[in-house]
């Protein structure tokens, strides 16, 4: 019974790794792994998470500390009593409690500023990973579609390939009959060499795509890496029959560079003011409550001294008589230690009180950061202007490069209806040997040359119309191809 098991496991376990190896990948989980597992991508995102802690540091920056303290010491020797204040030889223990307020009432404003800064980087930086996405996944779009256009290609000289082999069956078996001459087998023959090397390197072609592509997607397994073998059709799209100023507003609130820009400029005016804060004096609160207990033994009055009940404290001039202190010598007897509790009550206090601090003079560095953010502020506003014309020309050609593809991938399929009659032409007049081969050879070259422009001006215009949707705010997630 577990010899069964042991075999059913393995036997699923090489379907399921078979079926992992066979995998195809589409256009869409291509875009949605890079989405997940691109390095930079991530490291935009932790940027973000960045972004997120400084604006809780912020926030606290803006909230009032509290702070606890304990202490316990020891001293030996000739030390002042903590409790009575006079000094005598003994080992004292003395421990400290206490907890504090402190709050900044007002620092020119510069805590407020550095929230509004940190809530806009935020911003920022939720732009910069929305960029890294789109970014990403046209980058993936475009070598996706580099490897169906090589795959396309291939397939187009594959295809001719097999219409040579029958040609030069039929060829054989005329010339063997003695219909045509030597050499027009020898031309067909030349020709099949020739598409047999273009195969190879269709081929190659193919796999350095694939690799590369899968690569790109961090695959380990990049050899056994390859997208789905379906049709391809062009996409309907709606984009070009849209204005290019309808493009051009739309790009202005969906694209992500200019609204960087504008977070860029929005930071340096907030670091401006920060920086003119330090300008303004700053003013602190606190408030402290601390309490202390002592763990010396400590001395009960039982009496007055019956040998000296007073100290003298000098003399009468003239009589000489003795003057005595009023306040009589106790007879102390020791005890031991107040108690914990007690003299925590006892021995408590507080303390409050206000901090200003006025700049005067600090060596001219407020002054130099003021200016410096000011040259800062001019040259992110600078950076936006450029990021708004960059934008506007990118959209231009990019409108451009699609009306051109349009027109392009529309000529080219006239084109290969053309080559097909004239190929089929072609071909009707050296079946029955009104022409050579060479001219034949010619005619299915160039049937295959349109065929070829053909699927490259297919796979240029769909890469050219989704660069502009994505200008237009439509999102490469949503690709349908």
């Amino acid at each position: 019974m577990k010899v069964k098991i042991s075999i059913i496991c393995c036997v699923l376990f090489g379907i399921l790794s078979t079926q992992a190896q066979d995998k195809k990948w589409t256009l869409r989980e291509c875009v949605e792994y890079a989405l997940e597992n691109n390095i930079t991508i991530k490291q935009s995102a932790l940027n973000l998470e960045a972004a997120e802690i400084d604006k809780s540091d912020a926030i606290g920056a803006l909230l009032p500390s509290f702070n606890a303290n304990a202490g316990n010491t020891w001293s030996s020797g000739l030390s002042p009593d903590p409790i009575t204040g006079t000094n005598r030889t003994a080992t004292f223990r003395n421990s400290s409690y206490g907890v504090g307020v402190g709050i900044t009432l007002f620092d020119g404003l510069r805590n407020l500023k550095q929230l509004q800064r940190a809530k806009i980087n935020r911003l920022l930086n939720q732009y910069n990973l929305g960029k890294s996405k789109d970014d990403i996944a046209l980058f993936i779009a475009n070598s996706y579609l580099q490897v169906l256009l090589n795959k396309e290609s291939l397939k187009v000289i594959e295809k001719q390939h097999d219409i040579t082999l029958e040609q030069l069956k039929r060829t054989k078996d005329l010339v063997d009959a003695g219909v045509l001459p030597q050499g027009d087998l020898l031309e067909i023959e030349a020709t099949s060499a020739d598409e047999l090397t273009r195969i190879v390197q269709a081929e190659n072609a193919v796999l350095i795509a694939r690799v590369g592509l899968a690569q790109t997607l961090l695959i380990k397994d990049y050899e056994k890496f390859d997208i789905a073998e379906q049709e391809y059709l062009v996409p309907e799209s709606s984009i070009l029959n849209k204005s290019i100023e309808e493009i051009r507003s739309s790009a202005r609130e969906a694209r992500y560079e200019v609204q960087i820009a504008e977070q860029n400029k929005l930071i340096a005016e907030k670091d401006l003011e920060i920086a003119k804060g330090a300008y303004y004096p700053t003013l602190s609160g606190s408030f402290n409550y601390g309490t202390r207990e002592v763990g010396t033994n400590t001395f009960d009055v039982i009496g007055i001294d019956p040998v000296t009940p007073f100290d003298p404290i000098g003399t009468v001039e003239g009589t000489g008589d003795t003057v005595f202190s009023l306040i009589p010598n106790p007879v102390l007897q020791e005890a031991g230690p107040t108690p914990f509790i007690e003299q925590l009550y006892t021995n408590d206090g507080i303390s409050y009180g206000l901090s200003l601090n006025v700049p005067i003079f600090n060596g001219f560095s407020t002054r130099n950061a003021v200016k410096r953010n000011k040259i800062n502020v001019k040259r992110t506003a600078f950076q936006l202007e450029q990021a708004e014309l960059d934008l506007d020309s990118n959209v231009y050609q990019a409108y451009v490069d699609a009306k051109g593809s349009a027109e392009a991938y529309e000529a080219s399929l006239v084109a290969v209806k053309a080559q097909e009659r004239a190929y089929e032409y072609a071909k009707d007049r050296y079946d029955v040997g009104r022409t050579n081969a060479f001219d034949f050879s010619q005619s299915k070259f160039r049937l295959e040359n349109a065929q070829s422009n053909e699927v490259q001006a297919k796979f240029d215009y769909i890469f050219k119309i989704k660069v502009l949707e994505l200008f237009f705010g439509i999102k490469l997630a949503d690709i349908k191809l």
